[in-house]
Order: structure tokens, then sequence, then C-alpha cells
């Protein structure tokens, strides 16, 4: 049986990121994204629509992985938004955001992505075994 270790929600309005991309571009985009995501939303029309969704999604894992303690040394590109060959976004941990999800001992991130026009939202879902739920309930 699998056991919710901990959830996120963010919301991010679009306005902002297209300001951001106005004011420091490429800069802030290489500080933020991985080069994977990078290609994929600067590929798309208007690209702050999907630069929007990933920066709520790594918000969100950020929130989902509070529980494993020191997330806060967990940066922008240690947590990237893969799609799968249905075209479904998957959520990957690099470096400390993996180490983080370790200790608390989760085998999978769940992740849901929307944006209107106006704003973009993720709700990201940390899960694991039952008795990955049962260690990390102690600490």
């Amino acid at each position: 049986m699998m056991n919710a270790l901990g959830v996120g929600v963010d919301l991010v309005d679009i306005e902002r990121v297209e300001q951001l991309l106005r004011r420091h571009g490429e800069r802030a985009i290489r500080r933020l994204l991985t080069e994977r995501e990078r290609t994929y939303c600067m590929s798309m029309p208007r690209p702050a629509q999907h630069i929007a969704a990933r920066l709520a999604a790594k918000e969100a894992a950020y929130k989902a992985l509070q529980r494993a303690g020191n997330a806060r040394a967990v940066g922008w590109r240690d947590s990237e938004i893969v799609l799968n060959g249905d075209g479904s976004p998957t959520l990957q941990f690099h470096g400390r955001a993996k180490a983080a999800a370790a200790r608390l001992n989760a085998t999978d991130a769940l992740v849901s992505l929307t944006h209107s026009t106006r704003s973009a939202a993720a709700v990201v879902i940390l899960v694991g075994g039952a008795d990955a739920g049962e260690k990390s309930a102690g600490r």
C-alpha cells in the first residue's frame, strides 16, 4: 500500500513570469530551469505559461519535501518536469531534492500541472510504501 508522505501546491502568475523574462531573459531561465525544461518551454508559442507551470511544480515539490528537513537547500534545478511519451508530466528529482526525497523514503512524486492565460498551478504528492510512511513518521 502506498502512503502520502508530503504534499505541496503552488500558483504562479504568468504576467510576473513574462516580466521576469523581459527584465532578465536567458539568465533567469538558466537559473530556474534545466536544459530539457528550457528547450521545451521556449519551443511553445507562449513560453511564460509553461515556465510558470514548471515554477509552480518546483515550488510545490519544495513544499512537499519540507518534512525531510533541510529542504531549504534544494535548488530550482534540483527538480525537473519531464514529459512522458503521452505528454503527461512527471517529476524527477536531482541533487539535494533527490536526497531529501530519499530521507522521506519517497518512491514516487505525483504531479499535476494546469494553466490558464493568467496563472499556472501545480500539485505534488510524494508517495512511498507502507513501511516508508512508518519510518518517516517519527522524523
